[in-house]
């Protein structure tokens, strides 16, 4: 029975089927580019490494071989010519910009011996002129600050205008200030409206002497009685008097 030599393993093909499945997956992000990395040292490779995972970027050597299956998968096939000698792959899936932003540095660092192949965005396969031109557009929160500012330059232009035209007129213009009472005087209008519900009901003044007054009342006859009284008691005396005299 003839053995067949040179074959690999099932499970080497399985590993390859997976790095080839991880490198698809790899090239169906948002951004990469392909670098040739051949004659850079360990200690410019761990700068660069560091730098990479700085940015969310995730860089690996990989096989030409393999890599040929995945640009297939991906529907890359015409970066199959760029694929030969030493190939590295950086990808991003959230600034598309920042592989091809850190590779063009350290490119830019070691012009003899790291060069850019080719890359791709968003589908599109990209010529190495293509890619330092994406390299110089500015990081991504730069970017949003930029496009903040166009937005507001107008609202802060409209604001000068006003305060000017209000100063030249003798008056002032702060919309802020007023914006900022209004809150204020109301809460205080709620918190007045509640100590008032807070506070005992007075009775009214007219009833309060009614009742005053029905008080006073039997106190003033008991003493007129009194007094009525006591009057008799002299009267009789008096009268027993003179009858003894």
């Amino acid at each position: 029975m003839e053995v067949k030599k040179n074959m690999p393993s099932e499970k080497v093909l399985q590993e390859k089927k997976q790095i080839v499945e991880e490198m698809t997956t790899r090239l169906k992000s948002k951004s990469g580019v392909f670098v040739d990395y051949k004659g850079i040292t360990v200690i410019e490779d761990t700068q660069m490494r560091v730098k990479m995972r700085e940015e969310n970027i995730d860089y690996s050597v990989i096989k030409n071989s393999l890599m040929k299956f995945a640009i297939k998968n991906a529907g890359y096939e015409e970066l199959a010519d760029v694929l030969v000698g030493t190939t590295s792959l950086a990808t991003s899936e959230e600034d598309p910009i920042a592989p091809a932003r850190v590779v063009k540095e350290f490119a830019d660092k070691l012009p003899d011996y790291f060069e850019i192949k080719a890359g791709f965005m968003d589908g599109k396969i990209l010529s190495k002129s293509e890619v330092l031109a994406i390299a110089s557009i500015p990081p991504l929160p730069i970017l949003q600050a930029q496009f903040l500012g166009t937005l507001l330059a107008p609202i802060t232009s409209l604001a000068v205008v006003l305060k000017a035209a209000a100063e030249k007129a003798g008056g002032t213009v702060d919309v802020e200030v007023k914006v900022k009472e209004e809150p204020t005087d109301a809460v205080a209008s709620d918190v007045e409206a509640v100590a008032e519900e807070s506070k005992p009901e007075e009775p009214a003044a007219s009833e309060s002497a009614a009742e005053e007054e029905k008080a006073v009342e039997p106190a003033v006859e008991e003493t007129a009685a009194v007094a009525e009284a006591e009057e008799k008691t002299e009267e009789t005396t008096e009268t027993e008097s003179k009858e003894e005299e």
